[in-house]
């Protein structure tokens, strides 16, 4: 049978004592306020652009697929669709 281990309890380092080392930081009593709500709000144009980038992008699409777009099919017109419609994805990440 092994022995009983010898439980003292307490505190490891006295207090005051050295901590290994490190350093705990200091809470700083600065107050930042927060920001205001006027500040948060996109303009007027954001989510304009962001409706009108959408629909001109998918207008493109289906005019390409339609056939009623000049100069024959050419797959710039798919491209161009493409990038408008990313465009106003983009922009509707900016939107708050």
């Amino acid at each position: 049978m092994a022995p009983k281990k010898r439980y003292t309890g307490g505190r490891t380092t006295p207090p005051g004592g050295h901590s290994g080392g490190r350093t705990t930081p200091s809470a700083t009593t600065r107050y930042t306020p927060p920001v205001p709500i006027t500040v948060k709000e996109s303009p007027r144009w954001v989510p304009v652009l962001m409706f009108v980038l959408l629909g001109l992008g998918a207008l493109v699409i289906l005019f390409y697929y339609l056939g009623f777009v000049p100069g024959g099919r050419n797959n710039w017109y798919l491209f161009s669709g493409l990038v408008m419609v990313l465009g106003g994805l983009f922009t509707a990440t900016k939107y708050r």
